[in-house]
């Protein structure tokens, strides 16, 4: 068994584990009785010296690992859970972050004025720094049918509009404010919808139901260009049960430019900080080996089949150690608009 084979998880193997999970998620990260530095819990394989193992197991995301003996005891967490093994992955603080001025060389052309625009770009609305489009989207059609009355730039609430603090119709530009983009001459779009995120202290952690940071701005046809930079155009998406632990994905964002990766944890729970002291905690998210920075929030997780791109996920939030995405098929229900149609993984 090779260690591609052992970063995968059966369908068995999944629907156990995810049982698990549902059954105590939300005792597990209860607020007041949280474990230190826990700060989410997913399915997948257990690892042992950085490999591998294929064995299944509840993952447990933490800051940062510590040893036994300097952790009290209430927060030591138990090698198995109703019959499920348990491993730690050490997460770092996972933040939705918008970007810096400082920029991988490689990025650098991802951040300058382009019409038509395409996903990877930087994008902002204008009291924010930058972030990533993911792709250009217009709205379900029934059937799949039609002709589309309005066409949208993709991102994230906090990039497209600034963490629920932005109004419909409000000015996003490209490149993002930080980038040098600014009204009227950079701007795009119009902010259209967005789904409104719980924070903590305006709401209780464990009252918290997001499972998107997702927002789209209205365009017009000959400004947006459904390709990603490096990447192409996207073939279909991925429904959330076709999206593996162990997977291959990619993504072209604003900061880092084009990178792979490779999925650890799916179904997970997790708290992300966000700027000015506010936390979300989101379900059902993926969890990804280190491929994004500030600035690519945005971004269009990917993988290919048959050499197609095929979306995946909408990534928000990193660390230095971890990337997180938003299930796709959450993303395209929720702000009802189509990622790519013609897709045999559709429902």
């Amino acid at each position: 068994m090779n260690d591609e084979i052992k970063m995968m998880l059966s369908a068995a193997d999944l629907a156990a584990l995810q049982q698990v999970h549902s059954e105590v998620v939300e005792e597990f990260l209860y607020p007041d009785n949280l474990r230190v530095n826990v700060v989410g819990l997913g399915v997948g394989v257990k690892w042992k010296n950085n490999q591998p193992t294929g064995t299944p197991a509840l993952m447990v995301l933490v800051t940062h690992k510590v040893e036994k003996y300097k952790l009290p005891k209430a927060s030591l967490l138990p090698p198995i859970l109703k019959g499920m093994d348990i491993d730690v992955i050490p997460v770092g603080r996972l933040t939705a972050k918008a970007g810096s001025s400082i920029l991988s060389n490689k990025a650098s052309g991802l951040t300058q004025h382009i019409r038509p625009v395409q996903g990877g770009y930087s994008i902002g609305h204008m009291d924010i720094t930058a972030g990533t489009i993911a792709t250009c989207v217009y709205d379900l059609l029934p059937q799949g049918i039609g002709i589309p009355k309005k066409y949208y730039i993709l991102s994230n609430n906090h990039v497209l509009a600034n963490k629920n603090n932005a109004r419909p119709g409000d000015p996003i530009v490209q490149p993002g404010p930080i980038d040098g983009g600014c009204c009227p001459f950079d701007t795009i779009a119009n902010l259209s919808r967005f789904i409104p995120i719980d924070f903590e202290p305006f709401v209780p952690r464990y009252l918290h139901d997001n499972i998107v940071d997702a927002a789209i701005a209205q365009g017009q046809l000959h400004n947006l260009d459904r390709a990603i930079s490096w990447m192409g155009y996207v073939g279909g998406w991925l429904p959330q049960e076709k999206v593996k632990v162990g997977m291959i994905v990619q993504k072209t964002g604003r900061t880092t430019g084009f990178t792979r990766g490779r999925i650890l944890a799916t179904n997970t729970t997790v708290d992300v900080s966000y700027s000015g002291g506010k936390t979300a905690r989101f379900k059902d998210q993926i969890v990804n080996t280190a491929m994004t920075s500030g600035g690519d929030s945005g971004s269009l997780l990917v993988t290919l089949i048959d050499h197609i791109p095929f979306a995946v996920g909408l990534h928000f939030a990193s660390s230095s150690s971890t990337s997180i995405a938003n299930q796709i098929e959450h993303v395209r229900s929720l702000l009802k608009v189509e990622i790519a149609e013609n897709s045999i993984y559709q429902k």
